[in-house]
Order: C-alpha cells, then sequence, then structure tokens
C-alpha cells in the first residue's frame, strides 16, 4: 500500500466506488425527499445512508484488511478500532448543498496511513466532475455510474498567487468573522463561494490560492479533498502553520481550524 503505484490505484478504487455509490445518491436528490436531524443537530437524507451501505460493503471487499470510519455509522455508535492505516467515508458531504439542490455536494473516500492523507476521492455527481488524489491529482467528467478509468482523467496542479492578487474560497454556509478578519489580513481580493470538499479541489485544479476554515469539521469531511490537494502540489496546516493530522480519536475525530494552501507555506 505504500508503494506509489498502489496510492494511484487505490485513489482510482475510491473513484468507482463514489460513482458508483452515487446513483443511489441521485435518485434521492431528485425525488421530493425527507430531511431528518441526526443527534448532533446535522441533517441526513436517505442519500447519506444508502450511500454508505453500497460504500462501506465495497471496501470491505476490497480493502478487508483496513479498518472504515464512516460518518453515517459512527453517528450511530460504530466506533471501529483505527490504528495507522484506515479509511475515512463522507457519503454526502456538503447536505446543506444537497438540500438545496445546488449541486455542491460530493461523495468522499480516502485513505489514511500515520495521521496523512494519501490516497481519496472527491465526487460530485450533481455536476459530474470527480477528483482523484494519490501520488498525482487528476480529474475528468462522470456520470453516476461510469466506469473510472486513467485514461478519461486529466492531471491538474494548483498554482501560484499573482504578485498583490489572491483568491480565497470560503463555504458556501459557513462563513464567520474569523475567516473575514483571514482574508483581510492576508491581502485577499477576490472570494469564491463554494459548498462541501469541492472547495480542496478548486485549489487543486488552479483556481484559487486559499481556503481557510475557522469552525468544526470532521475528518471525514476533510480527508478525501485533503489527499486531492496534497497530489496537486498545496497543503493543509492549523492556522499555526502545523501540520494537519487525522485520527484524532481522542477528540472524537473533530477536526479544528485549518488553512488550505494552494503551494506549500
Amino acid at each position: 500500500m505504500n508503494d506509489q503505484c498502489d496510492t494511484d490505484r487505490v485513489a482510482l478504487s475510491f473513484a468507482q466506488i463514489c460513482s458508483d455509490a452515487a446513483v443511489a445518491v441521485m435518485e434521492v436528490y431528485e425525488s421530493d425527499f425527507e430531511v431528518r436531524t441526526k443527534d448532533d443537530k446535522s441533517p441526513v437524507s436517505d442519500a447519506d445512508e444508502r450511500a454508505e451501505i453500497i460504500i462501506l460493503a465495497r471496501l470491505q471487499a476490497e480493502f478487508p484488511e483496513i479498518p472504515v470510519l464512516a460518518e453515517e455509522s459512527f453517528s450511530a455508535g460504530v466506533k471501529p478500532d483505527i490504528e495507522d492505516r484506515f479509511i475515512l467515508v463522507d457519503p454526502v458531504d456538503g447536505t446543506k448543498e444537497f438540500i438545496n439542490k445546488n449541486g455542491e455536494f460530493t461523495v468522499n473516500i480516502a485513505l489514511i496511513e500515520h495521521g496523512k492523507p494519501v490516497a481519496g476521492c472527491v465526487y460530485a455527481p450533481a455536476i459530474g466532475r470527480i477528483y482523484l488524489g494519490g501520488t498525482r491529482a487528476l480529474c475528468g467528467t462522470c456520470q453516476p455510474g461510469d466506469n473510472v478509468v486513467f485514461e478519461n482523467l486529466s492531471e491538474i496542479r494548483t498554482r501560484i498567487p499573482a504578485d498583490g492578487a489572491m483568491t480565497a474560497l470560503m463555504s458556501r454556509s459557513h462563513v464567520d468573522d474569523q475567516t473575514l478578519a483571514f482574508a483581510e489580513r492576508h491581502g485577499v481580493t477576490e472570494r469564491i463561494s463554494a459548498g462541501s470538499s469541492l472547495k480542496f479541489c478548486l485549489l487543486a485544479e488552479g483556481r484559487a490560492d486559499v481556503y481557510p476554515r475557522f469552525g468544526p469539521t470532521m475528518e471525514w469531511d476533510t480527508a478525501a479533498g485533503h489527499a486531492v490537494l496534497q497530489a496537486a502540489g498545496g497543503c493543509v496546516l492549523t492556522p499555526d502553520g502545523d501540520v494537519f493530522v487525522y485520527g484524532k480519536r481522542d477528540a472524537g475525530y473533530l477536526n479544528g481550524n485549518f488553512v488550505a494552501w494552494a503551494v506549500p507555506q
């Protein structure tokens, strides 16, 4: 699993699983679905639960030796024994975007080794865009259920900010005073709003320079996007510049504040 070719193949496997699970996601998305509230007050729909069942079954078949930490299972009290290598799953990231039907939601799977994401896939089925991160970052068009092959994907890289101009990505649903203060302090001249883990992918594609996030997220919210961005040449750090790590069992896998950068800091 540490071999370079293997991480790309793992990302491709994740991409196929995301594509197949998205069939169920889009069936719900295109229906008059019901939104429920979980114990942590976050919204959930049948799409999250149906997709996660599909994803977990496929991961068990393809990677039976690797424990999986998945959002809906974790919320239901399933807490696997996580060690140095594990998989993170968010079956629908950006549930508010899903509910609002703006297309900016994603299916996410990532492999973590020694606290770092080494392979991941972010798939936005409503807009037909898929992103992979392993030793390199790739993206392409993909409809739910499509076969995902390397030949149909293109390599992407982050960009170097232009002098005196910096574009920041900000959450469509979670912008606060700290984020706005960060943007002012770092000379941000343009702001782009986007939902879900797509923000990491827009950075990876060279469409922005920084994504600050001050506020709670969970590890499954960020790991796949982090893998894509990292493979494209970017990084994710704490606001103090420390390494942003995964496997925070004692914190209940809750992330602290972070800043995603298009270029290493």
